[in-house]
């Protein structure tokens, strides 16, 4: 542990000294030009921040104790944990879920009315997930998670915050459930002219690099020229580190942005093959 925890210092000190901020200059797509520029850089407050931060800071304060099975570690371990304590650890910063809910928001203006698919892996207490959810009402949330239990509080904070019924959880351990989930997925929609599409993909659960890769690998197929892979805890550990590295250099993607503590993938054949190293 005390290795892990100077290379994660060491990391985002590093990150901090070779990122840039230059406002989108420099970023030669006109389209990542523009997600950078007007809205990672937006810093207008939208009306549902409010509602889902407040369920955020009960979370933090909340001392009940639940029984957690986490694969998020790749140990599968049943323990009983606070709920504050599962909020510290395992909450994706709001500043990051925010900059999701942005770029969905304009996803889904430029699709003009058709429904977005949204996959999470790592749905924790929801708060995520209800900013993933809130950022239109076309959008389908797929999310997924290995307790009932934290499954149950998410589910209770959605419906307090209106967003339950974009959202689908998926409970078990994700070796199991998700490529099975998606090939159903793909199965059902297989007479749609569009067939089965990810828009977003927020992957945030098993922090292990044979775990990252091997959902990289699941989700891959059904990704297309605008949808957006994100990536979180990209400097957690050596592992993760690694397994970052090698995300970027599939040939499937073209442009890559690093935040220090989150990565972005895009796709699109169109973009110069360029990797960002940003400060947000």
């Amino acid at each position: 542990m005390p290795f892990v925890s100077l290379f994660r210092l060491w990391s985002h000190f590093l990150h901090r000294l070779t990122a840039w901020n230059t406002g989108g200059e420099g970023i030669h797509s006109p389209y990542l030009f523009y997600l950078v520029r007007h809205l990672m850089y937006d810093r207008n407050t939208y009306y549902c921040w409010t509602d889902i931060e407040s369920v955020r800071r009960q979370m933090l304060s909340d001392t009940r104790v639940v029984e957690v099975t986490d694969f998020g570690t790749g140990q599968g371990r049943s323990a009983h944990r606070r709920i504050c304590d599962i909020a510290r650890t395992s909450l994706a910063p709001s500043r990051n879920a925010q900059l999701l809910f942005r770029w969905l928001a304009y996803l889904a203006r430029e699709k003009q009315g058709a429904e977005l698919n949204v996959v999470e892996l790592g749905t924790s207490l929801g708060i995520t997930t209800a900013y993933l959810a809130a950022a239109n009402k076309r959008l389908n949330v797929l999310t997924f998670d290995g307790s009932e239990a934290v499954v149950a509080e998410a589910k209770a904070n959605w419906q307090r915050l209106g967003v339950s019924e974009q959202i689908e959880v998926v409970v078990g351990n994700l070796d199991s459930t998700l490529e099975t989930t998606l090939h159903n997925r793909a199965h059902a929609t297989r007479d749609r002219e569009s067939g089965y599409g990810i828009d977003l993909a927020f992957l945030d659960a098993n922090h292990t690099y044979d775990a990252t890769m091997r959902y990289w690998k699941q989700l891959l197929p059904y990704h297309g020229n605008k949808s957006i892979f994100a990536v979180d805890d990209i400097r957690y550990s050596p592992d993760m580190a690694k397994a970052w590295r090698e995300i970027m250099q599939d040939e499937c993607v073209t442009s890559t942005m690093d935040f220090g503590d989150m990565g972005i993938v895009f796709f699109d054949p169109q973009y110069m093959r360029r990797h960002y190293k940003l400060r947000y």
